[in-house]
């Protein structure tokens, strides 16, 4: 793709290191321009930088918390007026806090302002844009841990939500050109698990995906138009049957009386 070329504004959460800064540089070099949010401006700044001289894209840089209200709503405020925007990627997200008794409460509560909260205000901030224009995206970034609570409720129920969100998402803009994606990344090397408190090395080298393979592999799942996206899963059939279990399930909830198990 020539520098020519563009795809309109990327807006990339999380961006100044790991999973976000692979997303802004290959978006990038995809022809979009770039609007970069994270909180460290020193890392964002030199990111910037490097992606202009890289690829010739206009690029620009927020500095928010996004745990903080008046910072989520200043980014709101800045790509919900962009008309320029037709991919968010909601990659920002927070880890740690994995026993609920010993807990630290505020910490707990950043992550999930960040992991729910912010993505869901900053998705509801570009989303009407979207349809209007009928063209571009949405990427949430949740975890295969939103099927797996052995590393902890409260980071699990974050993804959750994400994972839960994302597909309602989908249904609310099927009849448009609007594409909505959830990638669920398993352990990926990145400074995201020292920030948490955690040791990735701990972890089989087996089962460490890099940060540009985990992207790479994402992207190719968004332009094949794919729902739900598991870079490390081999046999997508597997998906296949967990979902449609899981609606077979859902459909065996609804009854006009409680179950027979139930009676006095």
């Amino acid at each position: 793709m020539s520098k020519n070329d563009n795809k309109g504004t990327a807006v990339v959460t999380g961006a100044s290191s790991g999973i976000g800064a692979v997303y802004a540089d290959r978006l990038a070099g995809q022809g979009y321009d770039l609007v970069l949010v994270a909180r460290r401006a020193d890392r964002l700044q030199d990111l910037a930088e490097k992606l202009r001289h890289a690829y010739g894209r206009k690029v620009s840089v927020i500095s928010a918390d996004l745990s903080d209200d008046d910072d989520v709503r200043h980014v709101e405020q800045a790509i919900s007026s962009d008309e320029t925007v037709t991919l968010l990627v909601n990659n920002a997200g927070l880890g740690g806090q994995a026993v609920v008794a010993t807990a630290d409460a505020d910490a707990a509560e950043r992550m999930i302002k960040v992991n729910v909260v912010a993505l869901t205000r900053l998705t509801r901030a570009v989303l009407p844009g979207l349809l209007a224009r009928n063209r571009g995206g949405i990427v949430n970034i949740a975890s295969v841990l939103a099927f797996d609570t052995s590393f902890g409720g409260i980071y699990s129920g974050t993804k959750a939500y994400v994972v839960n969100f994302t597909e309602a998402l989908q249904r609310e803009v099927a009849d448009t050109k609007v594409r909505v994606q959830v990638v669920l990344p398993g352990a990926t090397r990145t400074d995201f698990w020292e920030l948490s408190g955690g040791d990735i090395d701990a972890l089989p080298k087996e089962i460490i995906m890099a940060a540009d393979d985990m992207v790479d592999a994402a992207l190719v799942g968004l332009a094949r138009g794919e729902a739900v996206t598991v870079p490390a899963l081999a046999d997508t059939g597997k998906l296949d049957t967990f979902l449609g279990a899981r609606q077979a399930f859902y459909g065996s909830l609804h009854a006009d009386k409680p179950a027979a198990r139930y009676a006095a």
